[in-house]
């Protein structure tokens, strides 16, 4: 099992969510992409991290 931190940037507002795109690790590709938030849980939040986890499926 191997995890990653993901670092996201405001990007723009939608009617009920926030848009927050990837910022990657120099030298590193994008991961994610970008990520919707509904607007009730991201407040005025610039920035978000995400850990994702991979599970290997037994």
């Amino acid at each position: 099992m191997s995890s990653e931190s993901i670092k996201f940037v405001y990007e723009k507002e939608t009617k009920n969510s926030v848009r927050y795109k990837e910022e990657p690790e120099a030298g590193k590709a994008a991961i994610v992409g970008s990520l919707y938030v509904q607007k009730w849980f991201a407040g005025d939040s610039r920035v978000l991290m995400v850990t994702l986890e991979k599970q290997d499926e037994q």
